[in-house]
């Protein structure tokens, strides 16, 4: 049991913490990585499967690893390896059975099965493995996705500050009050890029000179909650501004934070609430923004 616990605990963490650095790795509609997102992989070039993925992408998503591959420290040395001094491992789950005796000489023994956690490195953490453990982070491509114009006007009518770099990450920054977008010609569709945006302008609404939403999230339980009025407001946006949603991905996407939630039965509705708010501000400051052109 206490192994299991241990498990949630490690993959809420980890889940938390990949909100609170931006767009979570698996939910990523452009090209060019600054972490390896390759599947991760055993020394022995074996996949690792079920929530062993989960954790080792977000750890990697954190740390800022390029490479898929993870090792045990003895299976680092036994390839020449050397973990560096100083570097912290992470947690992956061994599912296993272990045979109980019967009770009795007729009784038949039974498995049972058993957690435990293990750790593991990633080779970017290690010196002296064979070149082909290491790799670098996928540059962005260039895909020739192009801008909607009305689109273009709709977000630059709210006011947000909108930056635009090659670094492959989107959020909203509120020390600087702006949004990093990766360049739309490196998503895979329009529609994806305008999801992505919608998404973090829903953020932006919240900062203390708007609609005075963020504060009320400073520790990480209630920073998931924000998370989840973000990703309902980029359905609702999206709606409203004629694109297609992505349920699917939203669907997940929600699903976890609810967990991080501690799945309070109350919470999906109060979201939904905060962000029909942040949707209508929107609107209305480039509703307003409109009027005033045409004026």
């Amino acid at each position: 049991m206490a192994g299991r616990i241990d498990v949630q605990q490690a993959v809420t963490d980890r889940i938390i913490a990949a909100i609170e650095a931006g767009t979570p790795p698996w939910r990523k509609p452009w090209t060019g990585d600054a972490v390896g997102a390759g599947f991760p992989t055993r020394a022995c070039g074996e996949a690792y499967r079920g929530i062993n993925v989960i954790l080792l992408w977000l750890e990697a998503h954190e740390k800022g690893y390029a490479s898929r591959f993870w090792f045990t420290y003895r299976q680092a040395q036994a390839l020449g390896g050397q973990v560096r001094k100083g570097e912290k491992s992470a947690s992956v789950v061994k599912f296993g059975t272990f045979e109980k005796p019967g009770e009795t000489p007729d009784d038949d023994a039974r498995a049972i099965p058993f957690t435990r956690l293990y750790a593991v490195f990633n080779a970017e953490q290690i010196d002296g493995l064979p070149e082909d453990y290491y790799r670098s982070a996928e540059p962005p491509r260039d895909l020739g996705t192009e801008a909607d114009p009305e689109l273009e006007a709709f977000f630059a009518a709210t006011g947000a500050v909108i930056v635009s770099t090659p670094d492959p990450r989107a959020y909203y920054d509120p020390r600087s009050d702006r949004i990093h977008m990766p360049p739309i010609r490196t998503f895979h569709s329009m529609a994806g890029y305008y999801a992505t945006l919608a998404h973090e302008a829903v953020h932006w609404s919240g900062a203390a000179n708007r609609l005075d939403r963020l504060a009320k999230f400073a520790d990480r339980s209630a920073y998931a909650f924000e998370e989840l009025i973000a990703e309902l407001g980029n359905v609702m946006l999206c709606a409203e501004l004629g694109l297609t949603p992505d349920f699917g991905q939203s669907a997940a996407y929600v699903e976890s934070w609810l967990k991080a939630l501690r799945d309070d039965k109350r919470a999906i509705f109060r979201a939904a609430a905060e962000a029909q708010k942040a949707v209508d501000y929107l609107r209305d400051l480039a509703s307003r923004a409109a009027e005033r052109a045409v004026a």
